[in-house]
C-alpha cells in the first residue's frame, strides 16, 4: 500500500514538474532570444536614425559616428543610393541579424554572433531544469512522508483486521484521524464484540449440549445394563443390544465433540512457551513498573504448547489486565508439564477473588472492582476454542490457571526452541 501511494504521487509530482517545466523552458528560451533581438533592433535603429541625418543633411555617410553602437564582434551593412559601407566583419554562420530601413532610401543590416545569446538560452534551461529537479525532489519527499503517515494507519487497520480473523478480540481504541479508517476501526471494534459474544455463546452452547448428552447417555445406559440382567433371556438380549448402541453413540458424541474443537483450533500451533509468554510480559512490564509493580515469568527452556498466537497472547492480556487492575504484589507468569497438558498460571499478591464471585468470575458481566465483566469470559472461550480451558485455580491470592493441549510429535517437527531467556 505505501509503494502505491508512494508511486500515484510521485508520478502526480512528476506529470506536473514536466507539465509546468516543458513551457516554461520553451518560455525562457523564447525571451532571451527576443531580448536580444530588441536589443539589437534599437541599436540597429539608431544607426539608421543617424545614417538619415547624414543623408538630410546633404553629406556624405560616414560610419565612424556610428561604429560606436555596433555591438563587439559585430557587422553593420549600410545600403543608400547604389553604394555600400560596411564595418567589422561577418559573425560566422547563423548570425543573429536585424535589418531596419532607412527614410532616405536605404537599409541598415546589423549582425551579431548568436553564441552569446545561445549560452544565455543554455542557461536559462539549466536553470528551468534545476528548478524541477528541485520540484520533483521537494514533492519526492513530501511524497514519501505523506506515503508513510498514510500507510502506517492502513497497515495499523489491517494488522487489526488479521488479529481478528485470528481470534484477538481485544478492543483497539487508537484512532488515525482520518474519518474513514476510523469509521473501519470502529466496525471492526463492533465485530470484534459480536465474534466474542459468538465465541462465548458456542462455548456455552456446546458445553451445555454435550453435559446433557452425556448425563441422559449414562442415565440411558445404567438402565440398560440393569435391563441385561433381567431373567428373560429375550429382554436380556434386546437390553444388550441397546446397550451397545447407547455405547456407540457415546463414542460419536465424542468424536464430533473432538472434531468440533479441533476446527476451532485449526489455527492453533506448537508454541514455545519461553519465547511467547515473555513478549506478551513486555508489553504490560511497563504499566506495571509504572503502578510501582514487577512482572517475572518463570517458565523451562523448551516447554510447547499447542494454541494460537494471537488467542494466547490475548487471553494472557486479559489475566495480566485483571491483576494490573484487582491484584497486588508482584505479578507472576509461570509454566509447567503437568499430567499431559501444559499448565500457564497467572499469579499475584493481592487480596483475590471474594468468595461471592469465586465460582461466577467467568461469567459475562460479573466483575468485583466496577469493570465490564467481559474480559474473564472472553479470555476462557478463546482458550477453549484452543481446546484448552481456563480455571480459576486458587481464590486467595488469586492464580488463573491456562491448560493448553501439548503439541502432537509430528506437529514439533521444524520448531525452534529459545533458550537464551534472561531471568526475570
Amino acid at each position: 500500500m505505501r509503494s502505491r501511494i508512494l508511486r500515484a504521487i510521485l508520478l502526480a509530482v512528476a506529470v506536473t514538474g514536466f507539465a509546468l517545466g516543458l513551457p516554461l523552458g520553451y518560455t525562457a528560451l523564447r525571451l532571451v532570444e527576443d531580448g536580444a533581438r530588441t536589443d539589437l533592433a534599437a541599436r540597429a535603429q539608431r544607426i539608421a536614425a543617424s545614417v538619415d541625418d547624414q543623408i538630410a543633411s546633404g553629406r556624405e555617410i560616414d560610419l565612424g559616428p556610428v561604429e560606436v553602437g555596433v555591438p563587439e564582434g559585430g557587422h553593420l551593412v549600410v545600403r543608400s543610393a547604389g553604394a555600400v559601407r560596411e564595418f567589422g566583419h561577418r559573425p560566422g554562420p547563423d548570425p543573429l541579424s536585424v535589418e531596419v530601413p532607412i527614410a532616405q532610401q536605404g537599409t541598415v543590416l546589423l549582425e551579431v554572433s548568436s553564441a552569446p545569446m545561445h549560452t544565455a538560452q543554455y542557461q536559462v534551461a539549466a536553470l528551468v531544469v534545476l528548478l524541477v529537479v528541485l520540484s520533483v525532489s521537494t514533492g519526492t519527499v513530501v511524497a514519501t512522508v505523506t506515503a508513510r503517515k498514510l500507510a502506517k494507519p492502513l497497515r495499523h487497520v489491517a494488522a487489526r483486521a488479521a488479529r481478528l480473523g485470528a481470534g484477538d478480540f481485544r478492543r483497539d481504541d487508537r484512532r488515525h484521524g482520518v474519518p474513514e479508517l476510523d469509521l473501519v476501526a470502529e466496525a471492526l471494534d463492533r465485530s470484534a464484540g459480536a465474534l466474542a459474544q459468538l465465541v462465548q455463546r458456542e462455548r456455552e452452547l456446546v458445553g451445555d449440549v454435550s453435559h446433557q448428552l452425556r448425563s441422559r447417555l449414562t442415565a440411558l445406559q445404567l438402565r440398560l445394563e440393569a435391563l441385561s440382567l433381567h431373567p428373560e433371556p429375550d429382554m436380556a438380549v434386546e437390553a444388550r443390544a441397546a446397550l451397545e448402541q447407547a455405547e456407540r453413540l457415546a463414542e460419536v458424541l465424542n468424536e464430533m465433540l473432538a472434531a468440533a474443537r479441533a476446527a476451532r483450533a485449526v489455527g492453533a500451533e506448537p508454541l514455545d512457551l519461553g519465547a511467547e509468554l515473555t513478549t506478551i510480559a513486555e508489553e504490560w512490564r511497563e504499566p506495571l513498573r509504572r503502578a510501582g509493580r514487577a512482572l517475572r515469568v518463570k517458565v523451562p527452556d523448551g516447554l510447547l504448547a499447542r494454541a494460537t498466537p494471537a488467542r494466547l497472547r490475548e487471553a494472557i492480556g486479559v489475566l495480566l489486565d485483571n491483576a494490573l487492575r484487582h491484584g497486588e504484589g508482584l505479578v507472576v507468569v509461570s509454566a509447567r508439564r503437568d499430567d499431559g497438558t501444559v499448565v500457564v498460571e497467572v499469579a499475584d499478591g493481592g487480596a483475590g477473588v471474594p468468595d461471592e464471585l469465586a465460582h461466577h468470575i467467568f461469567e459475562r458481566g460479573v466483575s468485583g472492582g466496577g469493570s465490564t465483566g467481559v474480559g474473564l469470559a472472553l479470555a476462557r472461550a478463546l482458550v477453549d476454542a484452543d481446546g484448552g480451558r481456563l480455571e480459576l485455580s486458587t481464590a486467595r491470592p488469586a492464580t488463573f490457571a491456562l491448560f493448553l493441549p501439548v503439541p502432537k510429535a509430528e506437529d514439533v517437527v521444524g520448531v525452534t526452541w529459545r533458550t537464551d531467556l534472561t531471568p526475570r
